[in-house]
């Protein structure tokens, strides 16, 4: 199965902070998506394994993504390893995507940064001929190099290369994020509180993509930083 975009994130719930917007958007134009989660986010502070990946599996139903996957790295130990580095390239060899997404190229938790680098990585390795992988049946699988790799942006607040306007998918984004009850804004919640389960960090989620949104003078925006120039065939297909 070839896909257009697929999305990687170091633990479940990523995605669909940093680029689930987009990811709706682009279903809903047609396009074919997946996301691949590196870790199980065993090492969150809230909830459990089995929680989150309950959790995660009604997020990717609500975005309406083709399939999603669990790589199960250890969590806060992702090191880009050839180990890791071969998961990934088959992933990318088996489902040929036209763009992936990955981490931010700098954040608070070392694991984004890490898997940033890992992804970017594999998918300049997933071109060489000479590095051999095979399918789930063991056949040898062609090279394949993905035509973009974007990182997202996640807790700070870098400037993107790029955005992308997400103002008729903020909703569906916002309710794939809260699908993941363990982790997020709960005043019932006996949990250990965390930076990411104060109500100021489920409302940011939406403001910040309002305030990059009012930057280019539309409702809600997602930005991205490329890995390398972006081209245009016209100087009118930038807005």
């Amino acid at each position: 199965m070839k896909i257009d975009i697929l999305a990687f994130g170091a633990h479940p719930d990523d995605v669909e902070l940093s680029c689930g917007g987009t990811i709706h958007k682009s279903i809903a134009m047609g396009k074919t998506v997946g996301i691949v989660d590196l870790t199980e986010g065993e090492l969150g502070t809230r909830g459990d394994v089995k929680t989150r990946a309950s959790e995660s599996n009604n997020a990717a139903d609500v975005l309406g993504v083709n399939f999603r996957i669990n790589l199960k790295m250890p969590d806060g130990f992702i090191n880009g390893s050839k180990q890791d580095q071969l998961k990934v390239i088959e992933l990318i060899r088996e489902y040929k995507p036209e763009i992936v997404f990955c981490n931010s190229v700098d954040d608070r938790h070392p694991d984004h940064s890490k898997a940033s680098n890992l992804v970017r990585e594999a998918c300049y390795l997933s071109g060489l001929i000479k590095i051999i992988t095979k399918d789930s049946k063991g056949s040898v699988q062609d090279s394949w190099r993905p035509r973009a790799v974007y990182s997202y942006i996640q807790w700070k607040s870098l400037k993107p290369d790029f955005v992308v306007d997400i103002s008729s998918s903020i909703d569906t984004k916002m309710d794939a994020v809260i699908c993941y009850k363990s982790q997020f804004y709960n005043p019932i919640s006996s949990d250990p509180a965390t930076p990411i389960s104060t109500r100021n960090f489920i409302e940011s989620v939406r403001y910040r993509a309002a305030d990059l949104g009012r930057l280019v003078h539309v409702d809600y925006a997602e930005g991205f930083i490329s890995n390398r120039i972006i081209a245009v065939d016209s100087i009118f297909d930038l807005k």
